[in-house]
């Protein structure tokens, strides 16, 4: 009968063909998750309802933000619930903390642009911008001092990794890098690819403890300036950023050769007028050469002139002058 070894006397070593251990995401929290309808008999409020479990939905939402944000080392945001709140108003969504206690989230989803998606695409976008929004529930944004921009970007990157980017969205050169939304967000993909998968993690968590300064920053992310960067993602859709700085460089040569004429001429009409308001030179010597007695309309023509001539060059001095 074969002797079973015992567990101790079982080789350690893992054999050469074991498979790789893949990373494991971070043990996803578990907030509170309320849904808040201000009006059931809302058209926005009856298609959410008719398309989205929200237990599920806004749970699957906050698993999918954690897992492209925080490593299992990470420090995550307290977020102790996340309500989403659907009524009437202008814009999309936004995504506040109540003043009592910001670890509190609050989701508003407008019906009104609920009520305006077309029927084809209602529950892929709903999805899509509630990812987004939960992003801001669990992002750190430097204490405040990160750019809007990049903290917008980094939500609509969890919302391109999820597969949830809309069809309209595409990569863009030119313009500011921290633009926001899909513009920053598809440069944060490129970062990803270039400098490596977690870059985007790494900009997350460099923003947890402390305030954002941009060549810090990115020189401590990416080893580069986000300046240099953006250039070279630029250049790889096809843009050419030197080129739009040399325009921009050149209409700003224009616009000072403008307002150096426009000063010119401004001062040529301030002398035109001070010359104007000057007083004629009195008479003070007769055909005889000997001195002619001052009258009293030149004493007052003389007093006037000093007077009068400080008022044209005020008023002069007062011509709008291009900064």
């Amino acid at each position: 009968m074969p002797v079973i070894p015992k567990l101790f006397d079982q080789p350690t070593s893992p054999s050469p063909t074991a498979p790789v251990t893949v990373r494991p995401h971070p043990k996803p929290p578990k907030p509170l998750l309320r849904l808040e309808l201000r009006d059931l008999s809302d058209a926005g409020a009856k298609i959410f309802l008719k398309h989205i479990d929200a237990s599920t939905a806004v749970s699957e939402a906050v698993n999918g933000v954690i897992s492209h944000l925080y490593s299992p080392q990470a420090t995550i945001p307290p977020t102790r619930s996340v309500t989403l709140i659907l009524r009437a108003m202008d814009g999309v969504a936004y995504t506040t903390g109540k003043d009592i206690d910001d670890d509190h989230k609050e989701i508003h989803f407008s019906t009104r642009y609920i009520e305006q998606i077309s029927t084809e695409r209602q529950k892929a976008e709903m999805l899509g911008v509630l990812r987004h929004e939960m992003v801001h529930c669990y992002q750190w944004n430097g204490m405040g001092t990160a750019p809007g921009g990049l903290v917008e970007g980094i939500a609509d990157w969890v919302r391109l990794r999820n597969g949830m980017a809309p069809p309209h969205w595409k990569k863009e050169a030119g313009g500011d890098w921290d633009a926001g939304y899909q513009h920053t967000g598809y440069f944060l993909e490129w970062l990803e690819q270039r400098c490596g998968a977690g870059t985007v993690m790494g900009v997350n968590e460099r923003l947890r403890n402390k305030k954002y300064e941009e060549k810090e920053f990115w020189k401590a992310c990416c080893g580069e300036s986000v300046g240099t960067l953006w250039k070279e993602y630029c250049k790889t859709l096809g843009g050419d950023e030197d080129k739009d700085e040399e325009k921009a460089e050149q209409a700003t040569e224009k616009n000072a050769e403008q307002d150096t004429e426009k000063k010119v001429e401004q001062d040529a009409e301030k002398d035109a007028g001070a010359e104007e308001s000057k007083p004629e030179d009195d008479q003070t010597a007769s055909e005889d050469g000997k001195d002619t007695p001052r009258t009293s309309e030149d004493t007052q023509r003389s007093n006037d002139g000093p007077g009068t001539y400080a008022e044209a060059a005020a008023g002069a001095s007062a011509t709008p002058q291009s900064s």
